[in-house]
């Protein structure tokens, strides 16, 4: 969404509502089951602005640890100072691009600043629960429905024919 900020420039609002809903971009292994509804405002007082964004995206995917199926729904805080196109050298905006966001030509592109911290908000690996034991290594049994009688120990085969000759002494 591009915001017209003439209103809040020329001084005729001090806070203008925001609200609508943002296509994600895509995230692999991640299927967004609706569009991202955002809702916020800008507040000017006495020439500071302040953008405030919530943004709530419901997610699918699978358990990084036990493949099991994960929904749930996302949220991110989204605040910034804005500053008018020439009050802050390109520079020193890039240097605290995490704090500013700049008009340009009177407008705000708020999608293109909200789309990116989504992507690099967003979990890398989700999780049914935080703490999931995962599978067996081995017989890819999930943990959680019990012990699956494999083996903890891994021996080294470059040693397995030593430890079958300490089994063997070991029952003599």
């Amino acid at each position: 969404m591009i915001l017209n900020m003439g209103p809040i420039l020329r001084g005729e609002v001090r806070r203008m509502e925001i609200a609508y809903d943002l296509v994600p971009q895509s995230i692999p292994d991640v299927t967004f089951t609706k569009d991202a509804r955002v809702e916020g405002y800008i507040t000017d007082d006495a020439g500071y602005m302040r953008l405030h964004l919530t943004a709530k995206l419901p997610y699918r995917g699978v358990c990084a640890r036990c493949l099991d199926p994960v929904e749930g729904v996302f949220s991110l805080q989204f605040e910034r100072t804005v500053v008018a196109e020439g009050a802050m050298s390109e520079e020193k905006l890039e240097e605290n691009d995490d704090a500013y966001v700049m008009i340009r030509d009177g407008k705000l592109d708020v999608d293109e600043l909200l789309s990116g911290e989504i992507l690099m908000s967003f979990p890398m690996r989700l999780l049914c629960d935080e703490n999931c034991p995962g599978l067996c290594p081995k017989c890819g049994k999930p943990r959680r429905e019990g012990d699956c009688g494999c083996s903890e120990k891994e021996i080294d085969p470059r040693l397995a024919v030593l430890q079958k000759w300490l089994d063997k002494h070991k029952n003599s």
